[in-house]
């Protein structure tokens, strides 16, 4: 997009560009999202930016009245495999937050100086901007919807120091803490009232465009592993809930079925979100978990350009117009992904009876998290189980959310057991890759880059068999 064709998606406030830029109005100091309300700033006064760190490295900060930091996840990350598409995937995961840029470098195989260089040439913004703009969206939330002290605020969402975190705020915001969190909206849904630390975090996870969640929560029901998932509730009205394994302790969430989205005055679907509630056992998991379950629900996608290439298909067509804004999940533990995909449903249950992790806390039919790989790997050393996960936890192969998708699928080839297809449905699923044609099937190109959607389309209309 040039600035101009922009320039016509603010003036249309075209919210299907939330996330894909951002624009400041240079009289105001402030950046926005696309589509907000707010009376539309003369061209020339008018800066855009690929990144909300990136306005926020201007000087800029968030508009009070669209919340762009809150906006969904430009879909380009996911569909890139180059090093900034790797990079940005890792670092919404939090890796900078916790390796630091070092640790970002070293997992990209590229130098520190190389990955800042290519980060600001391009988004405007390095990693350690890019990973201070979303710790002042996770700060925002927990001040907003929980009653967590402050101070424990600053160090969950990944600050050095309570000053550092106070001065982000005030840059970020124009507000200090205190004044943001009485600002809190008190609207319907997840986000009405703060809760207890012991209540779990409240979210409205974000997406673009048309969400089809019928199709996302069968495949979720349908594959749900007793003793770490369930699904529970009637069509429409389900909730999905799960363990979650993560860096710093564990949790469990809890995601609604939402079968609406709001309308615009003009009768555009601009976007919605699922309700969600996190447990966590360090606060300080917030962002990983969030980012992890947008893969999982696969949030981040753009609807509008998945429908418009394969909507002139002439055997997806129909599909696509029945099921506008299908989506393509991935998972929230891409090892444990590989393993389910080896040994089966009812395999991996078993493993989970047999080398699961008890909670501490079990949370009805929620009772453990899914084993490691280094467990199973020590459990079951022998066959292709054994391969698998010793191959996943000496890092022979990389399942990640920078790990490169070509180097990940040659490691999983060279391991036995593993077929094609199989491994072509976790590159789906695990690698979140769009565009994975499976083996042996005639596609069409012009299915590219979205071809992991189109398979989509054809198996949730029972037009397709995975074997």
């Amino acid at each position: 997009m040039d600035e101009e064709t922009r320039y016509e998606a603010v003036r249309s406030r075209d919210g299907r560009f939330d996330g894909v830029f951002f624009f400041a109005v240079e009289t105001t100091g402030i950046y926005c999202r696309p589509s907000c309300p707010a009376v539309t700033p003369k061209r020339h006064n008018v800066r855009f930016f690929a990144t909300a760190a990136a306005a926020q490295r201007s000087g800029f900060r968030a508009c009070r009245r669209c919340r762009p930091d809150a906006v969904p996840g430009s879909a380009e990350w996911n569909v890139r495999a180059d090093a900034v598409g790797r990079a940005m995937r890792l670092i919404a995961d939090g890796v900078v937050d916790r390796e630091g840029v070092a640790g970002l470098a070293a997992r990209l195989g590229y130098s520190a100086r190389q990955v800042q260089r290519q980060l600001t040439a391009e988004l405007g913004a390095g990693p350690v901007a890019l990973a201070r703009a979303q710790r002042a969206h996770t700060a925002r939330v927990l001040l907003q919807t929980t009653e967590l002290p402050v101070t424990e605020i600053a160090f969950a969402s990944g600050f050095a120091s309570v000053r550092q975190f106070n001065d982000t705020v005030r840059e970020v915001y124009a507000s200090t803490p205190t004044e943001l969190r009485a600002a809190a909206p008190r609207g319907r849904g997840a986000s009405r009232g703060r809760a207890a630390p012991g209540a779990g975090i409240p979210l409205r996870l974000a997406h673009r465009g048309p969400y089809q969640a019928a199709a996302v929560f069968d495949q979720l029901a349908a594959e749900a592993v007793t003793g770490v998932e369930e699904v529970s509730g009637a069509p429409g009205g389900r909730t999905y809930r799960r363990t979650l394994r993560l860096p710093y302790g564990t949790g469990i969430v809890a995601v609604e079925e939402r079968t609406g989205a709001p309308r615009t005055g003009t009768g555009t679907r601009p976007g919605g979100w699922l309700d969600a509630r996190l447990h966590l056992t360090d606060p300080r998991d917030l962002t990983t978990a969030v980012q992890r379950l947008r893969r999982l629900f696969d949030l981040d996608a753009d609807p509008y350009a998945v429908d418009e290439r394969l909507g002139a298909d002439p055997r997806l067509g129909p599909l696509v117009a029945a099921r506008p804004g299908l989506r393509s999940p991935g998972a929230v533990d891409p090892p444990e992904a590989a393993v389910r995909a080896l040994v089966g449903k009812e395999g991996a249950q078993e493993l989970v009876r047999r080398y699961g992790k008890a909670l501490d806390a079990p949370c009805g039919s929620l009772t453990h998290l899914f084993p490691e790989p280094a467990v199973l790997a020590e459990a079951e050393p022998d066959g292709p189980l054994g391969a698998l996960t010793a191959a996943l936890a000496d890092g022979t192969v990389r399942l990640d959310p920078g790990a490169d998708r070509d180097d990940a699928q040659q490691a999983l080839l060279a391991l036995p057991a593993l077929d094609p297809v199989t491994i072509a449905a976790l590159r789906v699923r695990a690698l979140g890759d769009p565009d994975v044609a499976p083996p042996g099937a005639e596609v069409p190109d012009d299915w590219r880059p979205w071809r992991s959607y189109a398979v989509q389309h054809l198996r949730v209309a029972g037009e397709w068999n995975d074997r």
